[in-house]
């Protein structure tokens, strides 16, 4: 069975994407730490994300990059933080939160409660700047 985030890449469940090209795929993660925390995943069904191979995986971090910077033109920040749980969803993801302390990382923290309009506006935001 597809994972959601396969789902999602399928577009068999809606999402606020942020980006995406030939092996990967950003979107808004649903339940942000702040504003403009966003996902990455391969378009491969993988689970472990250090079970892809060597060249997908520094892909995917160079996308990661490209995205990184867009959130940061779209929303000022310290820098963009990296996370890499993968225990929530069994599909390879990495985080990107932006950051002014490192406390905004803790995903013990409250999430926000964003609107539609929000979350659209926000991946618009994001995508202007890639």
């Amino acid at each position: 069975m597809a994972t959601i985030f396969s789902r999602i890449i399928a577009g068999e469940i809606p999402c606020y994407k942020v980006a995406e090209n030939e092996k990967f795929f950003a979107f808004l993660d649903i339940n942000p730490l702040v504003k403009g925390h966003t996902l990455v995943v391969p378009k491969q069904e993988v689970d472990y994300i250090f079970d892809l191979s060597d060249e997908d995986l520094a892909a995917m971090h160079v996308f990661a990059k490209q995205v990184a910077r867009a959130i940061e033109k779209a929303f000022p920040c310290r820098k963009v933080g990296e996370a890499v749980i993968g225990l929530e969803v069994p599909h390879a993801h990495i985080h990107l939160i932006p950051i002014q302390k490192e406390s905004d990382m803790l995903f013990s923290n409250p999430k926000l409660k964003l609107s539609d309009e929000e979350f659209k506006s926000i991946a618009q935001a994001i995508n202007s700047s890639l």
